[in-house]
């Protein structure tokens, strides 16, 4: 399984978040890329790949124009305004029926942004659209053949909406990479449509995902997380929200009880997974985070590290060319066995299939 990274990641380094009532170290830290880098190569998964530069096109075919403008120039902006060069830090939000844009770069911080969490630094852009490439690379493989690719993409992309950023999330990596091989991979039944299932098995309810693709069939998300009454996103994630329009039953929530154990989790995926085996996309994007390590600072699951190697052999066997989005997981301790946990399942049971 090719690897594909960009040392990029490193020039977004925010000092610190906020987080109930306290200012702590950022989680979403550079050092988490580097552990999983070497997790992957000590596992000997394959070659470690540069991103290819797709331009800004597959990102405009997800994102809204003036947001990916925002993004680019906001911390200049917000510097030469003479604030403070730690970061944009926005603290006035645009919530329902507030729907003016206003000029003022602190405000317009606001408007884009759904939380305090996405702090955009000088090289918050570079590092995201660098993340974005990895994605689309790592579709570009599958496309061209290969069963699988892991885009190991810092920062992380499934909270990110179309014209918001959101939990250390700008650029929905996820997304972008589905959007790309819809418009320009082929299936491999030349007869079959071009679709794509987005499992998304981070903690946390993929809010920019969903609300992407919502009203359309031809992306079926699909996403085990902690149920948003107690947990981020907060706003979305019921197993209720279903779709909409032309869409309407192409969305899968499955909310999940605190303290979830590996088995229960287990057969909570592989209900979901029949799902997407019902569905039958011709590529399959995963959203993986393993902040449902039961270690994780920020979450409330209890699975071990014997999990992983698990949860990828159920996603190996839909049999489908996969790509590996990384998402979250913040117990840096275990961070890369359980990423490398993950991916080693599923080759293992990939080549399993294939000898077999």
């Amino acid at each position: 399984m090719r690897v594909i990274y960009s040392d990029k990641h490193r020039l977004h380094n925010p000092a610190f978040e906020y987080w109930e009532g306290e200012l702590l170290p950022y989680y979403e830290c550079p050092r988490r890329a580097g552990i999983i880098l070497a997790a992957t190569q000590a596992a000997g998964l394959g070659p470690v790949t540069p991103p290819e530069d797709f331009g800004l096109g597959p990102i405009l075919a997800v994102h809204d124009a003036e947001y990916t403008r925002f993004l680019q120039c906001a911390y200049d902006a917000w510097v030469a305004s003479g604030r403070n060069p730690n970061g944009v830090h926005p603290d006035t939000f645009a919530v329902r029926g507030m729907t003016h844009r206003p000029t003022d770069i602190a405000l317009q911080a606001g408007y884009y942004s759904h939380d305090v969490t996405t702090i955009i630094t000088q090289g918050a852009w570079q590092a995201a659209y660098a993340a974005a490439q990895c994605a689309l690379t790592a579709a570009q493989c599958v496309a061209g053949g290969e069963q699988s690719a892991f885009a190991l993409c810092r920062p992380p992309g499934h909270h990110a909406h179309a014209d918001l950023s959101a939990g250390y999330c700008f650029l929905n990596n996820a997304a972008i990479a589905a959007q790309w091989l819809i418009d320009f991979a082929a299936p491999a039944a030349s007869n079959a449509p071009n679709t794509v299932a987005l499992l998304d098995i981070d903690f946390h309810h993929g809010n920019g995902s969903q609300q992407i693709f919502y009203a359309r069939r031809d992306v079926f998300y699909v996403s085990l997380h902690a149920d948003p009454n107690r947990h981020y996103p907060y706003f979305l994630g019921t197993g209720d929200e279903r779709g909409e329009g032309d869409g309407l039953g192409f969305n899968l929530n499955i909310p999940l009880a605190r303290g979830v154990t590996d088995d229960a989790y287990l057969d909570a995926l592989s209900q979901a997974c029949a799902q997407i085996r019902a569905y039958g996309p011709a590529w399959l994007v995963v959203s993986l985070g393993v902040d449902t390590f039961g270690g994780d600072p920020i979450g409330d699951f209890a699975l071990t590290s014997q999990a992983y190697p698990r949860i990828g052999a159920c996603i190996a066997q839909l049999n489908r060319p996969t790509v590996f989005i990384m998402e979250g997981g913040y117990a840096v301790d275990r961070l890369g066995d359980n990423v490398a946990g993950v991916l080693t399942g599923f080759v293992a049971e990939a080549e399993s299939a294939v000898s077999g």
